[in-house]
């Protein structure tokens, strides 16, 4: 005797957590989506909420779309199991790893998958609000998987890397990863960075000068660049006179980092840069020497009025 057939459950389907999951797209909603995200931080809400379920939907979307053996239904439940208590940051090194389980093994196979499921780059350098928290999971997969050869069968990962922060910070910024590769190979990569000042996008020349900060706020310190930022000047002398403020202010925050442990080599600096200096470098030699002159230093009080 045949056994009954049990009923097909007539609700939505769940996660072992209680969150409903959704069936892929179908084919004819072809674009890459991203979740709805306000232009600032709300009453009552944090930045993790920013990578939620709907995130986790898109995110499934956008890779099903390009790689149509991406196990979705199996990505989803892995990504939600566990969310609930982290943070922005860890949500994104979450969010990865469920990526890393359900991509293919070789990371430069992997990763070319995420850039072909990126949406469109950013087309303005301010009022972009929160929307790209998006692609902190691309970015945290590139840092966590796209240093070491091991994750590549063996290959130097560093060109398709380079490539997906190129990408990456044109949606969003790979300050946060490329820390590793500054960590990893220094010499390659700020020499890639130099190269990249040349950039047409300026989201790609901020992200030479920001990247390579010392004192990044929100992600790894870079102690070799602590103990002797030399090796980066370079990158802030191309990028002194840029035409986009966003960039030239990235240019004033790295030498404040740099002021906190060298001063005097940035008080030497700010006096080249004072000659013919125009009124926007003006300005970011008094926005770079901000901290050392509350603190009363009278170079850097001296070299803030000559730069009025």
């Amino acid at each position: 005797m045949k056994r009954a057939r049990k009923p097909a459950p007539s609700g939505p389907r769940t996660s072992p957590t209680g969150t409903v999951l959704r069936d892929a797209a179908p084919a004819a909603d072809s674009g890459p989506r991203l979740p709805a995200a306000p232009r600032s931080i709300q009453k009552g809400t944090t930045l993790k909420d920013l990578l939620d379920q709907e995130a986790i939907e898109c995110l499934a979307h956008n890779v099903a779309r390009v790689h149509p053996a991406f196990p979705a239904d199996a990505f989803r439940q892995m990504a939600v199991a566990g969310l609930a208590p982290l943070g922005i940051l860890d949500r994104g090194h979450h969010l990865a790893r469920a990526l890393r389980q359900h991509l293919p093994a070789k990371y430069s196979a992997a990763v070319k998958v995420l850039i072909r499921s990126l949406g469109a780059p950013l087309d303005r350098t301010s009022d972009n609000g929160l929307a790209p928290f998006f692609y902190l999971p691309h970015i945290s997969f590139v840092a966590n998987y796209g240093v070491d050869p091991a994750h590549n069968a063996g290959e130097d990962p560093f060109e398709i890397s380079m490539d997906a922060q190129h990408a990456l910070t044109r949606r969003f910024t790979a300050e946060f990863s490329l820390r590793a590769f500054l960590q990893r190979w220094p010499e390659r990569t700020l020499a890639r960075l130099l190269e990249w000042t040349r950039d047409e996008d300026p989201h790609v020349r901020r992200l030479c000068s920001e990247g390579s900060r010392p004192r990044l706020p929100w992600a790894a310190r870079l102690p070799a660049l602590i103990a002797d930022p030399r090796p980066a000047l370079p990158i802030l002398e191309a990028l002194k006179d840029d035409p986009e403020p966003y960039v030239r202010r990235s240019v004033a925050n790295h030498l404040g980092d740099v002021a906190k442990d060298h001063s005097r080599l940035v008080y030497e600096l700010c006096t080249r840069w004072l000659r013919d200096a125009s009124p926007d470098r003006k300005w970011l030699i008094r926005h770079a020497l901000r901290h050392p002159a509350k603190h009363g230093e009278a170079a850097a009080l001296k070299l803030r009025a000559q730069a009025r």
